[in-house]
């Protein structure tokens, strides 16, 4: 019988979680106030936000836009693995100021890329823009499973 976790972590220990985790759903409010969640790739900046390359015309991205208050749910590779839901507030960066953040983006999710002008060029010709949330709160740190008074 596997027992569901609720860990509390420091944000140090939230950072440690989310750097190898790069799954998630992220939900933005759309215009009436009703969730919109989409599943993203993510990872981890220099400063501790969670980046997302999307497009300027997503509903995410306007979303953003419009009210910066979005949710990150960070899932782990394995399914019943543990996950985390991250509150913060998203800045949208477009073209050219989302360029270098792109390329740190590419960098904390898949390493080095092996010709960066030509990542770069790709980045121009599809019109990137970058989601950069900043956590503000975030819940513990859970696994699914039975309630402990069930063990």
């Amino acid at each position: 019988m596997k027992i569901a976790t609720n860990d509390a972590v420091s944000r140090e220990e939230l950072l440690e979680f989310l750097r190898p985790r790069h799954r998630a759903i992220v939900v933005t409010a759309r215009r009436d106030g009703r969730p919109q969640a989409s599943p993203v790739a993510c990872g981890v900046d220099a400063e501790g936000r969670i980046v997302i390359s999307t497009y300027p015309e997503r509903a995410k991205t306007a979303n953003a836009r419009r009210n910066a208050q979005v949710s990150v749910v960070v899932l782990s590779d394995d399914w019943n693995g543990p996950w985390v839901q991250v509150d913060g507030d998203a800045e949208v960066l477009d073209l050219p100021e989302a360029l270098e953040p792109l390329v740190e983006y590419f960098r904390c999710i898949s390493g080095e890329h092996p010709d960066w002008d030509e990542y770069r060029a790709a980045m121009i010709r599809q019109g990137k823009s970058l989601l950069r949330i900043t956590p503000t709160r975030w819940g513990p740190v859970a696994t699914g499973g039975f309630p402990a008074r069930l063990a």
